[in-house]
């Protein structure tokens, strides 16, 4: 069994992305990792290319005139993905604010060799962690997306799909996919206050296309604060391989603990979740086979 990992990134030093640390992490499952790097107002490139001789780096240039809906990301994202060659079955897929712990490891290798010759099985679904404004916090309200996949087979039939959080095969069809007991721990709601504001301010142009045109709005701190974010404490432990960034952690976070829901819909729809484990609404970016 040979696996190939791939990301995409840019300017991801700028806007705090835990990038090393996701690269690193399937790193233990791959043969090789290609990282499709958008040309970038600092170093991430040069940081990429001294991850391990492992991974390797495609320069690639974002085209801004895709912006709607973040379409940018899902034609990085595919870049990467044709670049990974045909020897291999699997295809690892990170984002770049995601990591994978390793204890989790074991089982997402023994669920790429149980899977292999099952054709059927299109791709790997993982559950998520979202953490928001703390390592200690996880973010409760309902709109966290619970799933998603992230291995897939090494087949051009699939291709990123929308802004890159899930994939499609075929015609536009849902990837047929197994649930692995393994998470992903998603960090992209827990970076330096600033490089938060200012990643922020880049994705408006990324999804809506709008231009900033008062340049003081890219300057300032996000207030994790003054979110209306409900989140539950973290009881486990984090990825060995993020420690070190969590020891640099240096702003404040003081969730209001009598915060339970964002609003009436979310309470609603969690307390049905909850007592029927049925999740009203909910999107689902696959086909689940038991």
């Amino acid at each position: 069994m040979k696996v190939c990992g791939f990301s995409f990134v840019r300017n991801a030093v700028k806007f705090d992305y835990p990038f090393v640390e996701a690269i690193r992490s399937i790193l233990p499952l791959c043969d090789e990792v290609i990282v499709a790097v958008g040309k970038s107002d600092d170093n991430t490139l040069e940081v990429v290319k001294a991850i391990d001789p492992k991974v390797k780096v495609i320069e690639t240039v974002w085209d801004e005139t895709i912006k709607q809906g973040g379409a940018v990301f899902a034609s990085e994202t595919n870049k990467a993905f044709a670049a990974i060659p045909p020897e291999y079955d699997w295809a690892f897929y990170i984002q770049g604010d995601e990591v994978v712990h390793e204890k989790y490891l074991p089982a997402i290798k023994k669920a790429m060799e149980e899977n292999i010759n099952d054709q059927q099985v299109e791709g790997l679904l993982f559950n998520y962690l979202h953490f928001f404004g703390s390592y200690d916090y996880i973010g409760a309200k309902y709109s966290w997306y619970r799933r998603e996949i992230r291995i897939v087979r090494n087949s051009k039939d699939i291709s990123s799909f929308k802004d890159a959080q899930g994939f499609r095969i075929g015609n536009n069809q849902k990837l047929k996919v197994k649930l692995i007991d393994a998470w992903i721990y998603h960090y992209g709601w827990v970076r330096e206050p600033s490089a938060l504001h200012k990643k922020i301010q880049s994705n408006v142009r990324l999804y809506r296309g709008d231009e900033i045109t008062d340049e003081s709005k890219t300057d300032g701190k996000y207030e994790y604060d003054e979110a209306i974010e409900p989140v539950v404490r973290f009881t486990g432990t984090h990825p060995a391989i993020m420690k070190d960034r969590i020891l640099r952690k240096n702003w404040p976070f003081n969730p209001n603990p009598s915060l339970k829901y964002a609003s009436v819909k979310d309470k609603l729809k969690r307390v049905i979740a909850k007592f029927t484990g049925w999740y009203p609404g909910e999107y689902k970016n696959y086909k689940r086979i038991r």
